[in-house]
């Protein structure tokens, strides 16, 4: 049988290039994908909200962040910020007001209902955060994270430089 006739019958039996093998943004992105269909399954009743749990943490502890830093905080174009924006207002998570000293800045913050809300949410963040990092020790997840802390600044350094 040629290799033109095998049919691959399990995902384990495919060949990883190397390229994608030794490569760090292909994997975070991989398993980015992965955390997030596995959290998608789990989570329901909450609208768009899941997908913006960081967002919505952010807003909690920084509540009127201004639109702008938001954005640039979890990397993206003040544009792309906007949308996620509008459907968390109209679910009622956020709201936006205006500054009172510079009226073209808009300031982001959770309503009471989105608070209390986010409360629930957090529960199954922490379930699926469990499972994610299942069998690591408090000392690798610690490390983990710390990898992905530099990663992160060695990216918001390409971005502030491209900017």
């Amino acid at each position: 049988m040629t290799s033109d006739d095998h049919i691959m019958r399990d995902v384990a039996d495919m060949q990883e290039p190397d390229a994608l093998s030794g490569s760090v943004s292909y994997r975070i992105r991989l398993l980015q994908i992965a955390a997030y269909k596995s959290f998608e399954q789990k989570v329901s009743g909450f609208g768009a909200a899941p997908r913006y749990f960081g967002l919505l943490k952010l807003v909690q502890a920084n509540p009127g962040i201004p639109q702008t830093r938001l954005a640039e905080a979890i990397f993206l174009d003040r544009s792309s910020l906007v949308p996620i924006i509008e459907t968390l207002t109209r679910e009622g998570w956020v709201e936006r007001k205006r500054s009172a000293q510079d009226k073209r800045v808009r300031r982001v913050f959770l309503t009471d209902d989105g608070a209390e809300r986010l409360v629930a949410l957090e529960h199954c963040v922490a379930e699926h955060e469990a499972t994610i990092t299942a069998g690591l020790t408090k000392r690798q997840k610690a490390s983990l994270l710390s990898l992905l802390d530099h990663v992160a600044g060695n990216l918001r350094r390409t971005h502030d430089e491209g900017a």
